[in-house]
């Protein structure tokens, strides 16, 4: 198959992959390291009369433009819940245990491995997370060995992962709080609900709250991203009438920007791993390897020990047409936790050193998880022909 006949899914996925590996170019090429590193300390500053919010650009990719991508989060959260699959409980029964015991037991792993260092478990929550598209574009690349049904449960359960990460950041990951930006983002989310409440259709308005919203949260302690999520799901799915209201023309508008903009800048941003120093053994000390371990083998357990008891226990039944080798498959792809990991990596850690075993161990778990997943239902797929 052709790149111009790919599925935009896989294409996005193909897209964050090339720039995860100019990341690491850029990070360890002579010569271009320095200007990687100063690009992303390069100093931004926006200032409107006394308010000033001044950041590296690192940063502003990290609370800016990921801000934007939980938007479009909170936007498709909104969607599955009110009509797609999270909206049947039943359907949504297998994903969702899933998604629970793809947290609990990655993190499990984690801890185990990293028990007894009090730094390495400030990421106890790295290995939990689940790329959604990274994982769905894989899926897209697998065509006809991952079947329409399948893909449906791979995506309800990075949705409800991101949703429990969203959590986590705002309950484990949150800085020091400022009173008066809280209430300021207290009555900026007071307005977009009352907004929803009276009708209001008009996309710039909503532009226009959530920015207000956005800059008192940055301000208040709490992790910008956060903002993105509030406002997605304060967008009307419909109007007053029925018919397809802003959030459908806003996340429509912004999947592309969202998937072939905003994800890979994040992963040109966050996956430059500086390789001086580093040997095949770095990847054995606890922070790469609790990370590595965490997402590979402790998300494939944690997702199919999950639906096993799902299934057995009559809570959950196998999606129609799926085996459970193909479960598996997906259980492996759900171990891709690149972009989500990175980004709660960033917030556990800031020390240059960690930054970069952190980067190691998502790469490395990554990794393991998407080939895994590849070779095991290419192989499956080509033994159940013969």
């Amino acid at each position: 198959m052709s790149l111009a006949r790919l599925p935009d899914e896989a294409k996005a996925g193909l897209l964050l992959a090339a720039a995860a590996v100019l990341a690491m170019l850029a990070a360890n090429l002579p010569g271009l390291s320095g200007l990687y590193a100063g690009l992303l300390d390069t100093p931004v500053a926006v200032q409107v009369g006394a308010l000033a919010i001044a950041k590296p650009l690192l940063l502003w990719i990290n609370d800016g433009l990921m801000a934007v991508f939980f938007l479009f989060v909170g936007m498709e959260l909104k969607r599955e819940a009110v009509h797609g699959a999270l909206r049947d409980t039943r359907v949504a029964a297998l994903p969702i245990t899933g998604a629970v015991g793809g947290v609990v037991v990655p993190t499990l792993v984690y801890v185990a491995i990293a028990w007894g260092d009090s730094e390495v478990l400030r990421g106890w929550a790295i290995s939990s997370a689940t790329d959604i598209a990274f994982a769905v574009g894989v899926a897209a690349l697998l065509g006809r060995h991952f079947p329409p049904a399948l893909r449906i449960f791979l995506l309800t359960l990075a949705i409800v992962d991101d949703l429990v990460a969203i959590i986590v950041i705002a309950l484990f990951y949150t800085g020091d709080l400022s009173t008066t930006a809280l209430v300021v983002a207290a009555l900026a989310l007071a307005a977009l609900a009352g907004m929803n409440r009276l009708g209001v259709v008009r996309v710039a308005a909503y532009v226009v709250v959530g920015t207000i919203l956005w800059v008192a949260v940055l301000k208040s302690g709490v992790h910008a991203t956060l903002a993105g999520v509030a406002l997605g799901l304060a967008v009307p799915l419909t109007d007053r009438d029925g018919r397809p209201g802003p959030a459908h023309a806003m996340e429509h508008g912004l999947a592309p920007w969202v998937n072939f903009a905003i994800l890979p800048v994040f992963a040109f941003a966050n996956a430059g791993i500086g390789l001086a120093g580093m040997s095949p053994a770095t990847l054995l000390a606890p922070l790469p390897l609790a990370i590595a371990m965490g997402l590979f083998l402790g998300k494939q357990a944690g997702v199919m020990l999950a639906a096993f008891l799902a299934i057995r226990c009559g809570l959950a039944r196998m999606p129609p047409g799926v085996s459970w080798a193909q479960l598996y498959g997906a259980a492996l792809l759900t171990g891709i936790g690149f972009t989500m990991s990175l980004f709660i990596g960033s917030l556990a850690f800031s020390s240059p050193a960690m930054l970069d075993q952190m980067r190691l161990g998502v790469v490395a778990g990554s990794l393991l998880s998407g080939v895994g997943a590849v070779v095991w239902l290419r192989w499956t797929g080509a033994a159940g022909k013969r």
